[in-house]
């Protein structure tokens, strides 16, 4: 029999999401000092309160784009990274993971429902790279946002697969996967997920890996999962005030 999730509850995915997408764009905000003391008749008043403008941190505008880290990790479901706002067409998503271990997947996935029940991979990495999930999809670190949609990132780890010397055509990664699943949830599936279906119905009751930390870069958000993975994320908008 192949291989199938068990979904593990979602619900605050759902609010988390739903609060995510009603993000209000973030633009430069002013802070205002106290108001001086009341002047006297013998004190003629001369000061004013002072306004100073603060520009995010983590954004710059580049070649054309306004190239941003704001993400956020959803403090419910410490293992989940979205975008502060939501991602549109035209969008060019960044995600570059480092030192991922053999047993552990980056995974991007999109809500395919309102309520999110149920998403869709973008992208998967391993240890190796980029895996193209579908025909029409380019492997590589960039991806081109084709449509304003609930996005979000996690790393899951799966059973490791040795590695065989005699055999060079063997795989040692899982690369095949359900296109559409429970969010937060990864399914391998071919032969070589049939060979290790008692284990992966294990891993699939497990949630992904915490993240650990994060912080911005200048205009990149760098998180750190549980195990010492790290991932380096922005998000290059075409810079039209530019």
């Amino acid at each position: 029999m192949p291989y199938s999730s068990t979904s593990w509850p979602f619900c605050a995915l759902l609010l988390a999401l739903g609060a995510a997408s009603a993000a209000p764009a973030h633009t430069p905000h002013a802070t205002y000092a106290p108001p001086p003391t009341p002047a006297t008749a013998s004190t003629p008043q001369t000061d004013l309160p002072s306004v100073v403008v603060e520009a995010r941190p983590w954004e710059r505008r580049h070649g054309g784009y306004l190239i941003s880290g704001d993400f956020r990790v959803n403090p419910k479901l410490p293992y989940m990274v979205y975008p502060g706002q939501a991602l549109t067409h035209g969008d060019v998503l960044s995600v570059q993971p480092v030192n991922l271990q053999d047993n552990e997947y980056l995974v991007l996935q999109e809500c395919v429902t309102q309520r999110c029940d149920e998403a869709k991979i973008v992208r998967v990495w391993n240890t190796n790279g980029s895996i193209a999930t579908a025909p029409q999809m380019h492997a590589g670190d960039r991806i081109m946002i084709p449509h304003e949609n609930k996005y979000f990132i996690y790393l899951k780890r799966l059973p490791e697969v040795p590695f065989h010397p005699s055999c060079d055509a063997c795989d040692t990664h899982f690369r095949s996967f359900a296109l559409f699943s429970p969010p937060l949830t990864l399914i391998p599936n071919g032969l070589l997920s049939a060979h290790y279906q008692h284990e992966l119905e294990k891993t699939d009751r497990e949630p992904p890996q915490k993240v650990v930390s994060e912080k911005h870069e200048g205009a990149t958000f760098v998180i750190t999962f549980d195990g010492g993975s790290t991932v380096r994320i922005k998000r290059m908008r075409p810079d039209n005030d530019g």
